[in-house]
């Protein structure tokens, strides 16, 4: 594992030498001039700077196949957010004498040829622990190697180096946050000043044969014919992040009381978090600035919460996160995965669909996937009740399935956090108390028990009773006549019932829990199947005595 060196230990002393430098600055994440060691340091000696970036068609290309508008991994909101965020960098470069380079191509095949046609020193790029860009990084590592290409990789994505922490911890991640902030402690670089702006640029050299563009439109990538009846809501970029932060950290009493899980996840208008989510996810926010900003509004004011339930405590929990993922291998899925409980979850398609594209009969539940699928996102606490009831709550279907959903969708999808969030609400990491499930009904009743929140993401309901708004099934045929909505025909009845399917779902995630300490872990397939088919059959049996039962109580 290759650590990058601090500034002030890399080499670069020989003032003629820096003089006919040139530098390449690959932008992947990170993408702000704020605290962004790799680009300050590219600056620095060189005669001429590449700042860079490769539209990915592994990202960025149109899927037609995919369930929702945008490429094989994102959807369109996501990389809308990401353009929108490389014309902002692109701005504030321009004001310091510079320019994003935009180039399309497999990165590291185009980083490469970069390095050969600019006659380039330096390759400078924020570290990544992203499965995906540890193995681009290679690539590219490897040729400058050969070519004698100097090259810098610091961490700053993270508060922590999850190397560092792991080293600290004997080699293994931290499996629980409390251990992770014991293990992790202050981050070093927090007392001193942090680099907020940089002065002119060095300009950009001769581009040889390479085909520079400016950022593209999303129509201009191939999405010609995506109509979408409502976008997100959030602007991507630097600016947007740095203006958001600003209004963030004004109300000092709101910081110094930030209390997570708590918040209204019905509030919509105007959110109960940060929404800094999604700038954190692309770099346009740095995490130690955010950090420090937060350390300087709690030196001024006469108490706040701490972590884990305090807004530091957020930034504690994305690094844990960070640093687990990186020291796991496939943290992103159940099977060879050694802190995963296995679990002999269902592959019910159907389920899957109805739950995806907001037919779950359960206003409260589809109105949060309708708002993932319009804003790109939703609160922390509406996330968890959609990953209960898919998974461990109601309809027992994997986790690797919803994952998936929220990867493609979420405008925050960060690989890291977001598999961690799954495995913890499906109860098959970090968190092990599968009784305690969100109900669909109750749980957005107490904050919203108007309806607003369903009313405005489902408008099929908008007439409905404040008193039916999330159990319209139970409305009579003329309340709901009234109402401009008959259930099983203008909106869907409940795909399973929740009293009945979160007994059974409890039943279930005992057994796979029992057989997984019984085998101390080591569960291999077939042992998933054999206890699939136990609970399949138990589970018809149930139904035909209900079904005798209700047939007894007819006659």
């Amino acid at each position: 594992m290759r650590i990058s060196l601090p500034l002030s230990e890399t080499p670069f002393s020989n003032p003629i030498m820096a003089s006919r430098s040139s530098s390449l600055m690959w932008f992947r994440k990170g993408l702000r001039i704020h605290d962004n060691p790799a680009l300050e340091y590219a600056s620095k000696g060189s005669k001429f700077v590449y700042p860079l970036f490769v539209i990915d068609p592994h990202y960025m290309e149109p899927d037609p196949n995919a369930f929702s508008p945008g490429s094989s991994r994102a959807g369109l909101n996501r990389i809308r957010f990401l353009l929108e965020s490389l014309v902002d960098l692109d701005l504030s470069l321009k004001k310091l004498g510079s320019r994003l380079l935009i180039l399309k191509g497999d990165p590291s095949e185009v980083v490469v040829r970069c390095l050969k046609e600019w006659n380039v020193n330096k390759l400078c790029f924020e570290y990544d622990t992203d499965p995906y860009y540890q193995a681009l990084d290679e690539k590219v590592k490897d040729y400058a190697s050969t070519a004698g290409i100097e090259v810098f990789s610091p961490v700053s994505h993270t508060l922590f180096n999850p190397a560092e922490v792991i080293q600290k911890n004997g080699g293994k991640p931290p499996l629980s946050y409390q251990s992770f902030l014991k293990v992790a402690g202050q981050p070093l670089w927090a007392s001193a000043p942090l680099t907020i702006s940089l002065p002119l640029l060095s300009p950009v050299g001769d581009v040889g044969s390479c085909e520079i563009s400016e950022v593209p439109t999303v129509e201009e990538l191939g999405y010609r014919d995506c109509e979408q009846d409502e976008l997100t809501p959030f602007r991507g970029g630097e600016s947007e992040a740095l203006k958001r932060l600003r209004e963030s950290i004004r109300d000092k009493e709101w910081v110094a009381n930030f209390e997570k899980p708590k918040g209204d996840p019905s509030a919509y208008l105007k959110p109960a978090t940060t929404v800094l989510s999604p700038y954190l996810k692309f770099g346009c926010l740095s995490s130690r600035y955010f950090y420090q900003c937060l350390i300087d509004v709690y030196k001024n004011v006469k108490k706040h919460t701490s972590p884990p339930v305090s807004l530091v405590g957020q930034l504690m929990w994305r690094d844990f996160f960070y640093t687990v993922a990186f020291a796991t291998p496939n943290f992103d899925r159940m099977k060879g995965n050694r802190i995963c409980k296995q679990i002999p979850w269902s592959n019910d398609d159907e389920l899957l669909a109805a739950w995806r594209e907001a037919r779950t009969g359960y206003p409260w539940i589809d109105a949060i996937m309708v708002q993932l699928r319009k804003w790109g996102w939703m609160h922390h606490l509406a996330r968890h009740c959609v990953a209960c009831f898919l998974t461990r709550g109601d309809l027992f279907v994997h986790w690797e399935k919803g994952r998936d959903v929220f990867e493609r969708l979420l405008i925050d999808s960060d690989w890291e956090i977001n598999n961690g969030n799954w495995l913890w609400l499906s109860c098959s990491s970090f968190f092990y108390q599968y009784n305690r499930i969100y109900s669909p009904v109750s749980f957005g009743k107490k904050y919203d028990p108007n309806g607003n929140y369903i009313r405005h993401f489902l408008p099929v309901l908008k007439d409905m009773p404040k008193e039916y708004i999330y159990e319209p099934w139970a409305a009579p045929l003329s309340i709901q006549t009234k109402a401009k909505c008959i259930i099983g025909k203008d909106y869907p009845k409940p795909v399973v019932s929740h009293d009945s399917a979160s007994k059974e779902c409890r039943r279930k995630m005992g057994e796979a829990y029992a057989l997984n300490q019984r085998l101390n872990g080591q569960v291999s397939e077939d042992d998933l199947k054999t206890l699939r088919r136990k609970l399949e059959g138990e589970e018809n049996q149930e139904s035909r005595g209900r079904r005798l039962r209700q047939k007894r109580l007819a006659d």
